[in-house]
């Protein structure tokens, strides 16, 4: 708004992908030819988000052509495949790229504008916050990542989270729910929904903690039972892991080498690049492997898993 000649406003208003329609405070930067830059303090709630309270900024200028990002201050940058951002490009993740995009073409066109627009975002500070972050070992180099899928932080209590989950059960339990699913994020979940039509009740909120769902259900069953998610959390699960956080547990790619017979894959970065590698059958293999996992904890209960990538589609199955 400011570049193209209005006001700096107060606050913004934005839309987030599952609808939600947040306002914030908006910090001004400084502006100057051909340039302005604006500000939001992060707020991850009760959260312990290393980047709770860190400056996020973000500087437009004309670009030679359409949206284009670059990597500020305390913003990092790829240098190793496996991620969904490719070589080279600033760490800021696909959904928040879409986002910018939308809102870029959004104004465009209210002040009568071409959407050719460089944004570089900086965090001061992010470099040392990177250093708390799993950045450096994923060869995200220069600070941290702008991630989201929905652009709300979930406050992370562990007792709390598992506490949901067992209600989850026991509701599904009393109300003779014959098949439930616990799925690790909100793609998954829906993917997994759409696929057996399963009703909200059905879905247990497992996120990371598979272990906290599988303990419980052995001495709560159900006839049915869908675990769903991605390719990094679904390997981790198939080679044993039952917290799936990425600070609790991390693909064992030595081992995923051997699984697969494949001496290469050991010199992966992220369980992705080595589903990018291999394809479907490394795919496939994870489900089975991480179905005969739940399987033998849960025996009383019919299994099945499902892999998705990050767009949905499914990429493996076992059942």
């Amino acid at each position: 708004m400011r570049l193209w000649g209005g006001d700096w406003p107060a606050t913004v208003g934005l839309t987030l992908p599952k609808g939600e329609t947040p306002e914030f405070d908006v910090a001004p930067r400084g502006q100057g030819d051909g340039w302005a830059e604006a500000g939001i303090i992060k707020d991850a709630g009760d959260d312990p988000d290393v980047t709770h309270g860190a400056l996020i900024c973000v500087r437009v200028s004309a670009s030679d052509g359409g949206v284009q990002f670059r990597a500020g201050e305390g913003v990092g940058t790829v240098t190793k495949p496996g991620l969904p951002i490719d070589v080279g490009e600033p760490a800021v993740n696909p959904v928040p790229r879409a986002m910018m995009d939308e809102v870029v073409a959004e104004m465009a066109a209210e002040f009568g504008q071409t959407p050719d627009v460089l944004i570089e975002v900086s965090v001061p500070d992010g470099a040392a916050i990177a250093l708390k972050t799993w950045n450096p070992r994923l060869g995200i180099v220069g600070g941290i990542s702008i991630l989201g899928t929905t652009g709300v932080v979930r406050p992370f209590s562990c007792a709390a989270w598992i506490a949901s989950i067992h209600r989850g059960i026991d509701v599904a339990v009393a109300t003779g729910a014959a098949h439930v699913a616990g799925c690790t994020g909100a793609t998954s979940e829906r993917v997994v929904q759409e696929m057996y039509a399963l009703p909200d009740t059905a879905m247990l909120d497992m996120g990371d903690f598979y272990g906290g769902l599988v303990k419980y259900l052995a001495k709560h069953p159900v006839l049915r039972l869908t675990i769903g998610g991605g390719i990094g959390k679904m390997t981790k699960l198939a080679q044993g892991a039952v917290d799936l956080h990425s600070g609790r547990s991390q693909v064992d790619f030595a081992a995923l080498a051997d699984m697969m017979d494949m001496p290469q894959l050991e010199g992966c970065n992220t369980a992705l690049e080595a589903y990018q590698m291999v394809g479907a059958p490394l795919a496939e293999r994870v489900a089975q492997l991480a179905l005969e996992r739940v399987q033998a904890q849960v025996p009383m209960v019919a299994c099945d898993v499902v892999v998705i990538d990050r767009a949905g589609a499914v990429i493996g199955r076992a059942q």
